[in-house]
């Protein structure tokens, strides 16, 4: 139950409007009469916070109870007595004694029958078989068997799993710690150790470094109960590993008073440059080439980025791009080598809000899967999205400034300071074309995108923005709200006609289900094959690349395609389900196969991003959902909701 409603919690989370019985039902893959269950048990577990308030209108979060409940909950997963937490404890025990815990002894210790001390022992090994760990029993008597370095691993991922969403932060480790000096003493070391790799000249992933942090606060502590990973390895380390692991050294001892073995320090160095750093800070771009990088590597991305840069009619032709990319490629293929990959906390945002960079980090990952041999998540994808991204936002890719009016009444100079402040915040996105300092404005002349007012026009327009004299921050932010719609307009009035001629009534289908994601695109796939749109290699290669990373974007629709635009012609095969299908993580409402022939590849980033962000709207969705009963009433409501 408690992961159930933990799903409802989010769903709900993801809005502050009201959300039916029915919608959450079609949502979690469950009946109304189970939602209205699983709100009963968040009310229950959740007293006497407030949680969910109920209406007529559905069900909508209170945020700050909900907040609180959050916290709470941790809490309880914590206390020695939670089920998970049992199991986490008898691995900690094991962990610490080597020569093995009697199991009664153990249930006696955590105040459970013998019957629950089994049961949590058949949980523990399912955890401690996948660290490449066993758990070895003589009579009552249980052990772990395996190595040192496997043993740090599993202590790392039960950590990860007990903090929210996998996800590491500072105070976590230092509260796991706190029984000594290590815990007080972590943030400090973070410090030094951040000051440390800037004066070396290095780019730090913020987002990774406590998850090396844990490993430092796990070495320290083995180390300091006798458990060393053993003797250094045979194979040398590089001279950078030598150099940070000297440097780390230093910092573990000044901070923690121990000493860690030379294998200690150069399995933690590795970990730092493989998922914290990245070299060259400061320097240039062909000294960072020159010195960090091979030249068969480095012409092994150039390959890849051309052929992105073919594929997707975008320039990433840039020789700091591709050093850097490359720069993290060498220490993702390491992680993955290992099968230890960086976890990301932005994958869902990037992926659900850029769409478009987030394929051209799919088809990155593909090339780079294919020449290494290699598996990427996810999380890593996100990561190469995030390079990719921060290129396109250099070279400006991005829609042309909004134009603005402003009407303010003449009095002083106040329209000068409207406009000073109005421009020094926001004009990067905004042009003021025109300054009307009359009260007798003509309403209907005004032809800017949006008219920024300090007096009430005589009726209502979308586009018109009513301020204060004095801008307050709610101002500003009703100002770029204004912005964005405009923005948003604008994109789906450019592709509009375009993305409607993809459509075919042929390749519509209303409440169409399928077993699974194969399954749906090789239905839909022959459908286009029996119009002549595609090839079984198409369909095959949408298969593929749906099994790299999950084609639902969103929450709301699945976008599966082949990452070559080999079709006769451009064309999108849809599906609209009343139901919400499963797909990957998600639950979707539509699955759109889309085919792009090599004629439409200047128009593919725009009705792949604008076709994503159409759908992801949930209302418009649920508008076209409820009322699109056939093709042409699909068709109108498409318009409908890209004209609004």
């Amino acid at each position: 139950m408690r992961a159930k409603y933990e799903r409802l919690l989010d769903y709900l989370a993801e809005t502050d409007d009201w959300v039916t019985a029915g919608e959450l039902a079609d949502r979690l893959g469950v009946t109304t009469r189970s939602v209205r269950s699983y709100v009963t048990s968040v009310k229950t577990a959740a007293k006497p916070l407030d949680v969910i308030t109920s209406s007529t209108s559905g069900y909508r979060l209170n945020r700050e109870a909900y907040a609180s409940f959050v916290t709470d909950l941790r809490t309880r997963d914590s206390e020695s007595g939670s089920p998970r937490e049992r199991v986490h404890s008898v691995i900690r025990a094991l962990g610490d004694a080597p020569s093995g815990l009697d199991v009664y002894d153990l249930a006696v210790s955590l105040y459970v029958s013998e019957s629950t001390m089994e049961a949590d022992l058949r949980k523990a090994k399912i955890l401690i078989e996948e660290a490449g760990l066993s758990l070895a029993r003589r009579g009552s008597v249980v052990s772990l068997a395996g190595s040192e370095l496997n043993r740090r691993r599993l202590l790392s991922r039960i950590f990860r799993d007990e903090s929210a969403q996998g996800f590491l932060d500072l105070e976590n480790i230092q509260r796991e710690f706190a029984s000594g000096d290590l815990g007080a003493n972590l943030g400090a070391f973070k410090s030094d150790l951040l000051a440390m790799l800037d004066g070396e000249g290095y780019f730090v992933n913020e987002y990774s470094i406590n998850n090396v942090l844990l490993h430092v606060a796990i070495a320290v502590d083995r180390v300091s109960k006798e458990q060393s990973i053993g003797p250094a390895e045979e194979r040398p380390a590089s001279e950078t590993i030598r150099e940070i692991a000297e440097r780390l050294d230093g910092l573990i001892r000044a901070h923690f008073g121990t000493a860690l073995s030379v294998r200690e320090l150069t399995y933690l160095s590795v970990l730092l440059t493989t998922r914290v750093l990245t070299p060259g800070h400061d320097q240039p771009t062909e000294t960072v080439a020159s010195t960090y990088l091979a030249d068969a590597d480095l012409a092994e991305m150039r390959r890849i980025v051309r052929l992105a840069s073919e594929e997707y009619l975008v320039d990433l032709d840039d020789d700091d791009f591709i050093v850097r990319l490359s720069l993290h490629i060498r220490n993702l293929v390491a992680r993955a080598q290992e099968n230890s990959y960086s976890r990301n906390p932005m994958t869902r945002s990037i992926k659900g809000s850029y769409p478009m960079i987030y394929e051209l980090a799919v088809f990155i990952a593909s090339q780079i899967q294919r020449s290494e041999d290699i598996t990427i998540n996810d999380d890593e994808i996100a990561y190469i999205a995030l390079h990719v991204g921060s290129h396109l936002e250099r070279q400006n890719l991005r829609e042309e400034r909004v134009t603005c009016a402003i009407v303010c009444p003449n009095y002083y100079d106040m329209h000068v300071m409207l406009r000073d402040k109005l421009e020094a915040e926001l004009g990067s996105e905004l042009q003021v074309d025109v300054v009307i300092t009359r009260a007798d404005v003509d309403w209907a002349a005004l032809s800017s995108d949006i008219v920024v007012t300090t007096i009430q026009a005589p009726t209502a327009r979308d586009n018109v923005v009513v301020i204060q004299p004095f801008l307050t921050a709610t101002d500003f932010e009703a100002v770029r709200r204004a912005i964005a719609t405009v923005r948003r307009h604008r994109r789906r009035m450019q592709i509009k006609d375009e993305l409607l001629q993809y459509f075919d009534e042929r390749l519509f289908w209303r409440n169409l289900t399928a077993p699974s994601e194969a399954v749906m695109i090789r239905t839909l796939g022959d459908s286009m094959r029996a119009l002549g749109v595609i090839d079984e290699s198409y369909v095959e290669g949408a298969i593929e690349r749906e099994r790299m990373s999950s084609t639902a974007f969103t929450d709301t629709i699945a976008v599966p395609h082949a990452m070559v635009m080999s079709a006769s012609r451009t064309a999108i095969a849809i599906v609209v389900n009343e139901t919400p299908m499963a797909w990957g993580e998600n639950r979707v409402n539509v699955i759109a196969l889309i085919a792009f022939s090599e004629s439409g590849r200047k128009a593919f980033q725009d009705v792949f991003d604008q076709l994503v962000e159409v759908f992801s709207d949930r209302d418009d969705l649920q508008r076209i959902v409820k009322r699109a009963s056939d093709f042409p009433s699909f068709i109108d409501e498409l318009v409908h909701v890209m004209d609004t």
